[in-house]
């Protein structure tokens, strides 16, 4: 098992290639995709069962990336974890690679659902998990979305049936930034009272900084021991994470690549080192 450290050192690695890979793009979604880094990171170096080298194992845990537009964070994990070369993040969104804009459960291994259409993950995470328990099988299922993707009425059904079915193998995970493409999720569409409200649908809810390896660790641990009830676990997390100029205008790079002295500041940040040593 990995240390707090390692994870975190994961972490970074992640949010660096989300920087090159969109802007050797020219294209893509760092904001989202650098909140919820250490989400990722946590679920797969720390939490989730799986083996690269047979990405159909009936018994690997399944994930799916609701909000598929973070494509970069989804991609830059597998392929640290092995399901793919590490050179290969750099044919983001070009013509013929399999790392499309939105993810493709087609044309990638390790990808469970094709996302980009926001609010449908849920429901397809809800199909695995009674999938599993018809199959008489253990694995657990994990969803992550985005906080503005939860203003869609589908994931709010989802959620009913969800309960309804008591599916306890079931974890969702809310990358909760606070910014959607037009704004702030609070005068777009305000979901408070949001705990309340996955409260009232019949979850266990948890709530945890997103940006914290051991609080992340210890809030999915504990939705793996809840019994006789899905969880939702609401990370707080900062859009732009570890790229103070992405921090300060989150809505600038929600779906805007970094240019490529950009990306020389972002990495500086990010790995804590000067620009003339790149």
């Amino acid at each position: 098992m990995l240390s707090d450290k390692e994870l975190e050192a994961i972490a970074v690695k992640l949010r660096r290639h989300i920087i090159e890979m969109t802007c050797a793009a020219a294209s893509g979604h760092p904001g989202g995709s650098l909140s919820a880094a250490d989400i990722i990171t946590v679920l797969y170096f720390h939490q989730l069962k799986f083996k690269p080298q047979d990405p159909s194992w009936a018994d690997r845990d399944r994930f799916v990336m609701s909000k598929g537009h973070a494509a970069p964070v989804l991609y830059a994990a597998l392929a640290e974890a092995g399901f793919f070369p590490v050179d290969y993040l750099k044919t983001l969104r070009r013509l013929g690679s399999s790392l499309q804009g939105h993810i493709d459960m087609l044309s990638l291994p390790g990808i469970e659902m094709s996302t980009g259409s926001l609010g449908q993950g849920l429901s397809a995470a809800n199909g695995m998990a009674l999938a599993g328990r018809l199959d008489k099988k253990d694995y657990r299922v994990y969803c992550l979305m985005g906080d503005g993707e939860c203003q869609e009425g589908q994931i709010w059904e989802a959620a009913m049936t969800s309960a309804h079915y008591k599916l306890d193998s079931l974890t969702a995970i809310v990358d909760h930034n606070k910014y959607q493409i037009d704004g702030k999720v609070e005068e777009i569409k305000n979901l408070a009272p949001f705990h309340d409200k996955w409260r009232s649908f019949g979850w266990h809810v948890l709530s945890c900084d997103g940006h914290k390896i051991e609080a992340l660790r210890d809030a999915l641990d504990k939705a793996a021991k809840t019994k006789g009830k899905p969880t939702v676990i609401i990370a707080d997390t900062i859009k732009g994470k570890g790229v103070s100029f992405m921090e300060q205008n989150p809505l600038d790079y929600h779906g805007k690549a970094p240019t490529a002295d950009e990306e020389k500041k972002a990495i500086c940040e990010l790995c804590n080192i000067k620009e003339f040593e790149i």
